[in-house]
């Protein structure tokens, strides 16, 4: 049981650390982003992943030594839909996350050279998305909770 208990609050926790990440990204990139603020946003896009990756560590921990076990997330459609989301929001950060390391790295050779407006812009609003897509997954995972199937 404490297994259980320990493994939610961490997937809550880290979660909710993804959600807060993706806002700090979204109030960074603005225009005439460069220097110490690419380097900030570049350090939060890093941590973002890392708790991506640990969320589904633990996620997989749920699922196996969860209370509910690993039949009733698997036969679970809300399960399926929170997963999808997820797989989304993954799949939409990969832009995002290859233009900040080359914003990062060109900033490295060239400290004077920023990323343009229109790139910046660009990329805020696919982290607008993966933020409008990350809303979704609570509302799939209250309905797991709950036992209400799709």
């Amino acid at each position: 049981m404490f297994a259980d208990l320990f493994l939610a609050v961490v997937h809550h926790l880290l979660a909710f650390s993804i959600l807060g990440l993706l806002a700090a990204e979204v109030a960074l990139l603005r225009p005439g982003i460069s220097g110490e603020r690419l380097s900030l946003l570049a350090r939060l896009d890093g941590l973002y992943g890392m708790a991506a990756m640990a969320l589904v560590a633990v996620g997989i921990g749920r699922l196996l030594w969860g209370l509910k076990g690993w039949e009733y997330y698997l036969a679970s459609g809300s399960f399926w839909a929170k997963m999808t989301f997820f797989a989304a929001v993954g799949i939409v950060s990969i832009q995002p996350t290859r233009k900040i390391v080359g914003w990062r790295r060109s900033a490295r050779t060239a400290p004077d050279l920023a990323p343009s407006d229109s790139e910046i812009a660009g990329i805020r609003r696919l982290v607008v998305a993966e933020l409008a897509l990350f809303a979704f997954i609570p509302f799939f995972a209250a309905m797991m909770a709950r036992g209400i199937d799709l």
